[in-house]
């Protein structure tokens, strides 16, 4: 699912935290599961952003293939891990904090993986990032660098 938010929010050990939607089906599958993935994809997959956020994972058998994105397990944690993604987290869940609507799923990072485009910060000249903004009047809204 694409998500609007996330963040660092502890280095020792790594955390990370994403806001999704309660009653949402993939947040649903991450509280069962206990774990997540975070992928970060660049712009050349926005289309297929723009159909995650528009399928319900209930309505088809693999959400990520409806989208017309591979994935495969995990290095460390049973969390699909999608193929091409330039930086992935494997994080267990560690806690969950209702926010409104929204869960806030803090993950302990178990696995990480990034391509060269990063060193110490993104190289803007490799890495053409989706700022995913959510929906508006059904449209997903991106904002491309």
């Amino acid at each position: 699912m694409p998500v609007v938010s996330y963040s660092s929010v502890s280095d020792s050990p790594p955390m990370v935290a994403v806001s999704c939607l309660r009653d949402g089906f993939t947040c649903q599958l991450a509280l069962k599961a206990r774990s997540f993935s975070l992928c970060i994809l660049e712009m050349k997959h926005a289309d297929a952003v723009a159909r995650l956020g528009s399928t319900s994972g209930s309505l088809v058998k693999d959400k990520l293939a409806a989208a017309g994105l591979r994935h495969k397990r995990g290095s460390a944690l049973r969390v699909p891990v999608i193929v091409g993604a330039v930086a992935s987290l494997e994080c267990a869940l560690k806690s969950r904090r209702g926010i409104g609507d929204h869960f806030m799923l803090i993950g302990e990072v178990k696995a990480a993986r990034a391509e060269p485009a990063f060193t110490d910060y993104w190289d803007f000249e490799k890495y053409v990032p989706i700022l995913y903004a959510g929906w508006q009047d059904g449209l997903a809204t991106y904002t491309p660098r």
